[in-house]
């Protein structure tokens, strides 16, 4: 009996082996060669290149001067270019400086008077108003206070226009240190130049008047906006906002967010933009806080409530805020392109009806996308949950469907093919995990070797990087189960299908979970599902379904259209992105980014296309040979091709402060009184690639030691964003003192008991550079009660903790010196007037070039190489104890 037993299992044992080789050979005799599938995946990558890359680019032809005759009425660039010529030669324009508050504001004056020159003074009426606001606001973790920095603002109606509705638009003429900003903002100033001539010298008139908001403080950062909308005249009139923006220097210019709540203004760009690029899913990861930057559109929205359209350029990220943003950088075709689109739209809005009564056509977000630029989508939420959840419902009814026809002509149960489909399904799950998770670990990886940033300035080093590894992770489950377990019972085409549903199905419960969390995102699975169902649904009519592997020309022809979208989906994000990690602070691997938008593009655009690399023979050597290929571009990476930077084109950005420090204690004696660089580090690599150069940076060290001992780490921290990161700042002291661009007192007024319980009030009196700070910090055991400033940040403490930062800039240099107050309370009344009970630093940033730089300051910045960026000034640090 027990060696009968052992005899049967044998049988059994050899007869399974028997039955998996032989159901592994008739597998293989019905896949094609192993080689086609290099030609398979290669077609897909010539696809992407041939359609998806020229049309990204594409761009209008540009419109002279001579063949304005010949188009009238249309936007004309190279007037536009003409101007733009002459706001790079004015050069840098930071607020505060002669450049930005005389030259500039003289130079847009003159502009318009070129416009009221030619204007059909018998149609409209030109009014121009040059504002000199002052205000305060909270931004960030600071409060923002402003006084006599400059907007120009114009108003244009027609005068047979009873509207009391306006149209708003809005560029800013103040740049970056070093940057004469003529992609950042002075592209879209130029383009509302001559929005503003073709409106005026119309022969049709416009209903609603139309305001150009030049804006003179943005980069302050957005004060100019907040002036205007809180305090002009013309304010409370504007009905709808066209905000400009420029992210780069050149390219399309993508619409990135709307409303909020008005979904009739994404209508009319559907209607009247002349070259659209927009998506949802780009509005969504702004508004997340994704990207290092803000507009004036939430000025508007937040202060204004006026909601609108957010437009920006988008290409060339990497002379964004550096000397590099000139003229010669801007091609005269993007400014032809966004041209035709702003004109469109404001001759669309001036003469909307919705723009009377705005509130009344709130209903919510909308859903938009375009194709390629060839067209536009547009439709709202509601739709867009109705469509999320019916196509996913429809996709998984058809999944059904096969399955269970699959099972019929296969002669197996519904059980049994259920079990193989969740198999495939499960195996598809890990699938994904991996297709995130392997680009992520290479991300991981060349960090912790101090090899980030390698695609910065070669971009198609991501193909091998994080693609292939992507397109591994996708299919190697299925791969390796199909080739370890065939399954003989069920065909393998049949096989293919079913690891094809389950990605229709991930998707659809994809859609379904992120739809019930409010995400507009979904349509992105929508699409997908979409297409995919509809060849499936072919297919399932067509009789293809059960003929081999015939089903998959239906499907792949589907799959064109998903396909080419999504690429151009996220290769928008990666035009995006790649110039934004080279600013992005050192805090946090920028490589992890990239990776997962890599991945997910690798998901969405090939997720029903690489799992057919099981339709080839030895399907694993595929598999193989993309992993060679991620090992041959990884050795790319970490040779000097991947080194990140170059000269010009992709510049490493090096911001620093050449700072003077001068510490007081409570008894007046000075404890620091020291000189060197506050280094504010832009990337991932901070200072590293400068170890070899001819920098001396000797010395340099961690400020966070010192973040205990003195208030902001006894830093001259810029802005919020600069305080936010002094943790990983850097000091390098120089034996050589910083001599002060200019003067920076603080004077102590009064000190004087007020009320009960031992509250005192401080009055100073600050006179300084166009920019300053106050950094408040109250000792142990003491509280601020209140001050002079606005209250935002007393009355929110579970949002806003000491140090408190008061940021102060003004444009006029008639400005009276400031004067502020504050009441500190101790719970020991004596403590209060004879004890030291708060800590004062006071910062004053001598930013633009009317101040002079010392000689041991320029010749440090002419020692940095070629590949560098410098963006710096002189700052006066004095801290006090009270």
């Amino acid at each position: 009996m027990e060696s009968k037993a052992v005899g049967t299992d044998n049988g059994n044992y050899s007869g399974t082996v028997l039955y998996n080789v032989l159901s592994k050979e008739r597998a293989l005799r019905w896949r094609l060669a192993w080689y086609y599938a290099v030609a398979f995946l290669l077609l897909w990558v010539a696809l992407f290149y041939a359609v998806v890359v020229p049309l990204f680019h594409r761009l209008p032809d540009r419109i002279t001067l001579a063949q304005e005759s010949l188009k009238p009425g249309q936007f004309v660039a190279e007037r536009a270019q003409n101007m733009l010529y002459h706001f790079d030669r004015i050069g840098p324009k930071v607020v505060g400086s002669v450049a930005n508050e005389v030259t500039t504001v003289a130079f847009l004056v003159d502009a318009l008077e070129n416009v009221r020159r030619d204007m059909r003074s018998d149609l409209y009426e030109l009014e121009v108003d040059v504002q000199q606001p002052a205000g305060a606001f909270t931004i960030g973790t600071m409060t923002s206070m402003y006084r006599g920095i400059h907007n120009v603002v114009v108003k244009l109606s027609t005068k047979s226009s009873i509207s009391s509705s306006y149209l708003l638009l809005n560029s800013h003429f103040d740049s970056k240190p070093s940057s004469p900003g003529s992609g950042d903002d002075g592209t879209m100033v130029v383009v509302m130049l001559e929005v503003l001539r073709q409106m005026a010298t119309s022969e049709t008139p416009f209903e609603h008047p139309i305001v150009f908001l030049f804006n003179g403080a943005e980069e302050n950062p957005l004060q100019g906006s907040h002036g205007f909308i809180t305090q002009h005249k013309w304010a409370p009139n504007c009905k709808a906002v066209i905000n400009l923006e420029v992210a780069g220097s050149g390219g399309r210019d993508l619409l990135f967010q709307s409303g909020p709540n008005h979904p009739w203004l994404m209508q009319y760009y559907k209607s009247h933009a002349k070259h659209p690029f927009a998506t949802t899913m780009a509005e969504e990861i702004f508004q997340f806080g994704m990207l290092p930057s803000d507009t004036d559109f939430r000025i508007f929205r937040d202060y204004g409530q006026v909601p609108g359209l957010d437009i920006a350029q988008i290409d060339n990220g990497y002379v964004y805020h550096t000397v590099f943003d000139n003229f010669a950088a801007v091609p005269g075709r993007s400014v032809q392109s966004t041209g035709e689109n702003v004109l469109a739209l404001v001759r669309a809005f001036a003469n909307a009806s919705e723009m009377y009564h705005t509130e009344e056509h709130s209903k919510g977000h909308s859903v938009f996308f375009d194709f390629l630029g060839l067209f536009f989508v547009c439709y709202t939420e509601t739709t867009g949950i109705i469509l999320n959840c019916v196509i996913a419902v429809i996709s998984l009814v058809l999944v059904g469907v096969s399955l269970w026809r699959m099972a019929r002509v296969s002669e197996v149960t519904a059980g049994q093919i259920s079990i193989w489909f969740g198999i495939i399904l499960g195996l598809h799950v890990v699938g994904f995990a991996l297709c995130l998770g392997l680009p992520l670990l290479m991300a991981v990886l060349f960090d912790a070797g101090d090899r980030s940033l390698t695609y910065f300035s070669n971009n198609w080093l991501v193909i091998g990087l994080y693609v292939c590894p992507a397109v591994i992770g996708l299919v190697l489950p299925l791969t390796l189960y199909y080739t370890l377990k065939p399954n003989g019972q069920l065909s393998h085409a049949y096989h293919l299908h079913i690891s094809l549903h389950a990605h229709c199905v991930i998707l659809a419960l994809l859609a379904i979970a992120l739809t019930a969390i409010g995400l507009r995102i979904p349509y992105l699975c929508m699409i997908s599902m979409f297409f995919y169902a509809a060849a499936l649904l072919i297919n399932l009519l067509g009789c293809l379904h059960e003929r081999g592997y015939y089903w998959v020309l239906t499907v792949q022809i589907l799959q064109l259209m998903p396909f080419v979208y999504f690429c151009y989906l996220f290769y928008t994000f990666l035009v995006v992105f790649f110039p934004m990690m080279g600013r992005n602070r050192d805090s946090v691997n920028p490589d992890m980014l990239i990776a997962l938008i890599c991945a997910l593009g690798t998901f969405f655009a090939l997720g029903f296309v690489v799992p057919l690399i099981n339709m080839f023979r030895w399907s694993t050597l595929v598999l193989v040979g993309l992993g060679v290929v991620t090992f041959v571009f990884s050795m790319i990476a970490v040779s000097e091709v991947g080194f990140p930077y170059r000269p010009k084109t992709s510049v490493m950005r090096v911001n620093f402060l050449h700072t003077r420090r001068i510490f007081y204690e409570y008894d007046g004696s000075v404890s620091v009184n020291d000189s060197g660089y506050y280094f504010d580090y832009q990337d991932r690599r901070a200072l590293r690639p400068l170890r070899d150069s001819s920098v001396n940076l000797t010395g340099l060290t961690s400020v966070e030691p010192y973040c205990d001992r003195y208030v902001v780490c006894g830093m001259p921290c810029f802005w919020s964003s600069w305080c936010r990161a002094l943790s990983s700042a850097a000091w390098l002291p120089r034996d050589q003192e910083v001599i002060p661009a200019g003067n920076l007192a603080l004077e102590l007024l009064d000190k004087s008991a007020i009320g009960r319980g031992g509250t005192v009030r401080y009055a100073f009196e600050l006179v300084g550079p166009p920019h300053m700070s106050l950094f408040i910090r109250p000792l142990e055991g003491v509280v601020i009660e209140d001050w002079s400033f606005i209250r935002n940040m007393l009355d929110e403490p579970e949002k806003y903790t000491a140090p408190y930062q008061i940021y102060f800039s003004y444009g006029s240099t008639d400005i009276a010196p400031i004067k502020f107050h504050i009441d500190l309370a101790t719970s020991d009344g004596d403590r209060a007037l004879d004890a030291p009970i708060f800590e004062l630093g006071v910062v004053g940033h001598y930013v633009s070039y009317d101040y002079q730089r010392d000689a041991d300051s320029l010749k440090f910045v002419a020692d940095f190489p070629d590949f560098v960026h410098v963006m710096e000034w002189p700052a006066l640090f004095k801290r006090y104890i009270y």
